[in-house]
């Protein structure tokens, strides 16, 4: 191949020898198909090097191939461009879209601004992520400022995202010529024609449009110093660096609502109202962007025998949608192309390796392990990614999160740029250094965890909590590969370090599917004690998460069965006591009276701590069951027998030993209230709710405030009730637990006022 001739006649040559078409290649560069044809037609002739890299990338050049690529195009960029006619004396603003939607509060403050006139700022920031609709609102809000400003309103290209962004220079000539400014009196240097603009402002009430801006380098010259006169900036980068103290406009993604009127807008109303249910999918299909919405509405209107229904099930595959969100030179692959496209090779190897994270949101530590980078490193970059628009920060909790389009491309990107290879070896990678950390930060729940010296050992278990909350939509799915991956241990020791947790948090749905993963790899490892344990574990969770007692002794039956055989007698205990808590929830009392015992039977000779620590929770629930079978001195007696336990264990071996001392003290005040005595029924429950709150197990705190509210209630005590109803209808329902119910109904009952 020559290295010699013109740009866009290489590129043609190369592009058909490679046999591909426009769109094809454009999209494999990940540019736009204007772009390309800009560059083969000759329009653009010096396209920046990470362009020339990409499309080199996407025609597989060789060496010799891809530098003569790029000496055509260094020729390009220093090349003057011909002498022509003189800068438009005039920057009319773009034709508004008559369909433009929403947006009404974001005007509303831009214009009781204007109003304040002397008070208000005078550079306002309309920045954020591709697709927002900045431009078109900044277009929109300048006709609606007119009356403010009655020396014209003024809009400038700054082609920000352009291959070769508006010079600083060149755009303060074209806003002076358009001033009123002669050709011959523009200066020649920056700094001067920065200054006459200044000086020219200082006199005018006018509103200047800054649209596409490429960043603060760009924009400092062009901003105007004292005087009546705005600027509006568009941008998609957050301008962090711009000093005056501006106003930030704040563009959110479309209501669902305003999303599907902006479809009717351009689709068609009545077709649009005919299949209302398709048209609301479509606009969370489109992530409610108004690109994408505008996208499919121009796509109907140019396809009137189309269904809304076929379109919503093109975009329901994943793997297609941004295929769909493409109509004419309009898509949203080349909108966040543009972006993309501009980042430096680290930032764009973070993005992409950070779409494979699993969950709504990611941290650092994620996108570290992903990228193969240093999590210093990748922070940086993850900040670099924020100022650009394509990815926000999830408030107070140091995470970032992708507009689900962006990381549907980012994804995109990953598979073309990476390959199939690198993105496993970087999941797994990924997944190592997560389930570390889960089993470390479960395993500070473990009563034979040790804190280390000098650590605050309770706030490290909160953080523990709130971590393993934040992530866990991470770390099923980690778990999930690990055990296709045949991982099987690395299974089984991190579900083992999270069963002393769970009991903190027994609404969190994962549990049935993590326990049933654990008890499948235990058995995969041939450990029979291992394999009954966390079967025990998956019955639990059956019976108390699932509410599904009948699961839950099936589960504990064949723990019972396999700990038998491998003569596990700790197991064998906790399988027998699973197996009579299930019996309980099914109604069959007296025969989990008969197994609780032989639970009981079994473990009392093991002078271990692992089976004293057993025993406490067996002898609780015995304690219940007596209850409920009218047994109430018994069950107290039972109580009884399990407190002594607790007392003779060290607080160190059964942390948190105030939840346990709490769930003791719950069934006591239960236990007292049917044997008539009220008083010591209200001490011991205000103590379990202290003890519960101090181990923070609210759940389980609402539970013992739902309690102790009814009993006030029931004792004429309303207003005291009331603030125990009031937090245990807030925690049950938050954690949408079986017994919120019932405590709205006693929160409702002991509102009411008394009857005459």
């Amino acid at each position: 191949m020559t290295r010699h001739g013109r740009l866009g006649d290489l590129l043609v040559a190369l592009r058909s020898r490679a046999g591909l078409g426009q769109e094809e290649l454009a999209r494999a560069a990940g540019i736009s198909v204007r772009s390309l044809c800009d560059l083969e037609r000759g329009r653009t002739r010096g396209p920046q090097r990470r362009t020339v890299r990409a499309l080199a990338a996407a025609l597989r050049l060789d060496d010799e191939d891809a530098a003569a690529l790029e000496t055509c195009a260094a020729d390009g960029r220093h090349r003057r461009p011909a002498p022509g006619p003189g800068p438009a004396r005039t920057l009319s603003l773009p034709r508004p879209l008559p369909d433009f939607t929403a947006r009404d509060d974001a005007l509303d403050r831009l214009v009781a601004l204007a109003a304040r006139a002397e008070r208000a700022p005078r550079v306002h920031l309309v920045t954020g992520r591709p697709g927002l609709g900045k431009t078109a609102f900044a277009t929109h809000a300048a006709r609606r400022l007119a009356p403010y400003f009655p020396d014209g309103q003024y809009a400038l290209d700054l082609h920000g995202t352009d291959e070769t962004p508006l010079a600083p220079a060149e755009a303060l000539e074209r806003l002076l010529l358009a001033l009123g400014v002669p050709h011959q009196a523009v200066p020649d240097g920056l700094a001067a024609r920065s200054a006459l603009l200044r000086e020219r402002c200082a006199a005018l009430r006018a509103l200047i449009v800054l649209d596409d801006c490429a960043g603060e380098e760009q924009l400092r010259p062009l901003l105007p110093g004292a005087g009546a006169t705005w600027v509006l900036v568009t941008s998609r980068r957050a301008l962090s660096g711009t000093a005056g103290a501006p106003h930030r406009v704040d563009l959110p993604l479309l209501r669902r609502e305003e999303a599907v009127d902006l479809l009717g807008r351009i689709a068609g109303r009545q077709r649009v109202g005919a299949e209302a249910q398709a048209a609301r999918d479509i606009a969370e299909l489109c992530g409610l962007l108004p690109l994408a919405v505008r996208i499919v509405g121009q796509r109907l209107a140019a396809r009137p025998a189309e269904r809304l229904a076929k379109v919503r099930t093109l975009l329901e595959c994943e793997r297609r949608r941004l295929d769909t969100l493409q109509t004419g030179d309009l898509g949203v692959r080349p909108a966040l192309a543009l972006s993309y496209r501009a980042l430096d090779p680290a930032a764009a190897l973070v993005l992409r390796r950070a779409a494979l994270a699993d969950g709504p949101g990611f941290g650092a530590p994620a996108a570290a392990a992903l990228a193969g980078t240093g999590e210093a490193e990748a922070r940086r970059h993850l900040d670099h990614l924020v100022e650009a628009g394509l990815l926000h920060p999830e408030p107070g909790t140091g995470r970032y999160a992708f507009h689900g389009l962006l990381r549907l491309f980012a994804a995109e990107r990953a598979a073309r740029e990476d390959g199939e290879e690198a993105c496993a070896a970087a999941v797994a990678r990924c997944d190592r250094s997560l389930l570390a950390e889960v089993t470390a930060s479960g395993l500070r729940f473990d009563p034979d965890f040790q804190d280390p010296a000098g650590e605050d050992a309770e706030r490290a278990r909160t953080e523990a909590q709130r971590w393993l909350g934040t992530e866990r939509h991470a770390w099923m799915p980690a778990l999930g590969r690990a055990a296709r991956d045949g991982r099987h241990r690395e299974v089984v020791e991190t579900a083992r370090a999270l069963h002393w947790f769970s009991d903190l948090v027994p609404h969190w749905p994962q549990w049935t599917e993590l326990f049933r993963m654990s008890s499948y790899c235990a058995r995969e490892l041939g450990d029979r004690s291992a394999e009954a344990a966390h079967l025990n574990f998956l019955s639990w969770a059956h019976t108390v998460c699932e509410q599904d007692p009948a699961a839950g002794l099936r589960r504990a039956d064949t723990a019972l069965r396999i700990a038998r055989e491998a003569g596990d007698r700790l197991e064998t205990g906790w399988a027998l006591g699973y197996g009579a808590a299930a019996l309980r929830r099914l109604g069959r009392v007296d025969e989990a009276v008969v197994r609780f015992r032989e639970a009981v039977h079994v473990l009392q000779p093991d002078r271990s701590v692992a089976a004293r620590r057993a025993l406490l929770p067996l002898l609780n629930t015995l304690g219940h069951c007596l209850r409920v079978s009218g047994r109430v001195g018994a069950a107290v007696a039972v109580r009884r027998q399990g407190l002594d336990i607790l007392d003779s264990l060290d607080p160190r071996v059964l942390p948190p030993h105030s939840v346990t001392e709490g769930f003791y003290l719950r069934e006591m005040g239960n236990d007292h209230a049917l044997l008539g005595r009220p008083q010591e029924a209200v001490r011991h429950l205000r103590a379990a709710v202290r003890l519960l709150d101090e181990g923070r197990a609210p759940v389980r705190a609402a539970e013992a405030r739902l309690d102790l509210g009814l009993l006030l209630t029931g004792t004429g005590h309303r207003s005291d009730a009331l603030p125990f109803l009031r937090e245990a209808a807030r925690e049950l329902g938050a954690a949408r637990h079986p017994l919120y119910g019932r405590a709205k109904e006693a929160l409702e009952e002991a509102e009411r006022p008394p009857g005459p």
